[in-house]
C-alpha cells in the first residue's frame, strides 16, 4: 500500500460510532406537531405524525439500499424526503409547511435519531496525519451534513480536517465515485494518492474502488455486516479501529 497524501474518512462508523435512539420519532413528532399547531393546523395527531416518520425512515432505508446498486446515484433532497416520504398523505397545508421547513427538520431528525461517540484514537490519528504530511478529510453520506459539522466543531476537530464532503450538500451519494473525486480535487491530490476509509461494503468499498483510490480500507463497525446484497469489490485492508488504521499508516511512513 502506497504512502498517501490524503486520508479520506467516512463519518458514521469511522469517526464516530452511532447508536439509534428509540424515542427519536416520538420526540420529532412532538416538535412537528407543535410547528403545525403554531399555524393553527390541528388535523394530525402527534401519534399519526410519529407513525409516518417511522414509515419514512424505513422507506428511506430501502431506497438507500437500492441506490447503492447504481454507479452514480444522486442524493435524496430534504424537500423530497418530507414531501414524498413523510407527508405523502397529509393535507396540502401541512405537507407544504414541512416541505418549506425541510432542511431544518432534516437537521433536527439527524440530531435526535442517533447518539454519537468519537471512536477512540481518532484525534491521535488526525494529529499524526498532519505531522507526516497526510491531509485528512471527510467524505460521507448524510441526511444532514450540518449535524456532522456541528459534532466535529463541538469535539474540537473541525480544524483537524481540511475538507468535508456530505451527500446532502453536494446532491450525490456514495458509491458515486464523484464523492471522493470532489474531495481529491479540493485537496489538489490524485485519487491514487488518497486512501478512503469506510465501514461498509456496498457504499464505501465500492466507492473507493470506483474512484480509483490508492487504497480502500474497511474499518469494522456495528454496521459492517449489514450487507444488503453480495459485493464483488474487496478492500485492500481491514482494520478494527482508528488505532489500527494509524499503525497501518505508520508502516508507509517508515
Amino acid at each position: 500500500m502506497n504512502r498517501p497524501k490524503a486520508l479520506l474518512l467516512d463519518f458514521g462508523g469511522v469517526i464516530v460510532e452511532t447508536v439509534k435512539r428509540p424515542s427519536w420519532a416520538a420526540e420529532l413528532a412532538a416538535e412537528v406537531h407543535a410547528l403545525l399547531g403554531r399555524t393553527g393546523f390541528d388535523e394530525l395527531t402527534a401519534g399519526e405524525i410519529e407513525s409516518d416518520l417511522r414509515a419514512a425512515a424505513r422507506a428511506d432505508k430501502y431506497w438507500k439500499d437500492s441506490t447503492s446498486r447504481q454507479f452514480a446515484p444522486e442524493e435524496m433532497t430534504h424537500r423530497r424526503f418530507w414531501a414524498e416520504f413523510v407527508a405523502t398523505d397529509w393535507p396540502e397545508r401541512a405537507r407544504t409547511l414541512v416541505t418549506v421547513e425541510a432542511t431544518p427538520l432534516c437537521k433536527r431528525m439527524g440530531e435526535l435519531r442517533s447518539d454519537r461517540e468519537l471512536r477512540p484514537g481518532l484525534a491521535e490519528l488526525l494529529a499524526a496525519c498532519w505531522e507526516h504530511g497526510v491531509v485528512p478529510g471527510v467524505v460521507s453520506n448524510s441526511l444532514s451534513g450540518a449535524v456532522h459539522r456541528d459534532y466535529l466543531t463541538a469535539a474540537g476537530l473541525d480544524r483537524q480536517v481540511a475538507v468535508q464532503v456530505y451527500s446532502d450538500e453536494v446532491g450525490i451519494r456514495k458509491p458515486n465515485p464523484e464523492m471522493i473525486w470532489l474531495a481529491c480535487r479540493s485537496l489538489g491530490v490524485n485519487p491514487a494518492d488518497a486512501w478512503y476509509v469506510g465501514d461498509n461494503y456496498d457504499r464505501d468499498v465500492i466507492c473507493g474502488a470506483r474512484a480509483g483510490a490508492g487504497a480502500t480500507v474497511l474499518m469494522v463497525s456495528s454496521a459492517t455486516d449489514q450487507i444488503p446484497y453480495a459485493v464483488r469489490q474487496r478492500p485492500q485492508a481491514t482494520v478494527e479501529d482508528p488505532h489500527a488504521l494509524l499503525r497501518l499508516l505508520e508502516k508507509t511512513w517508515t
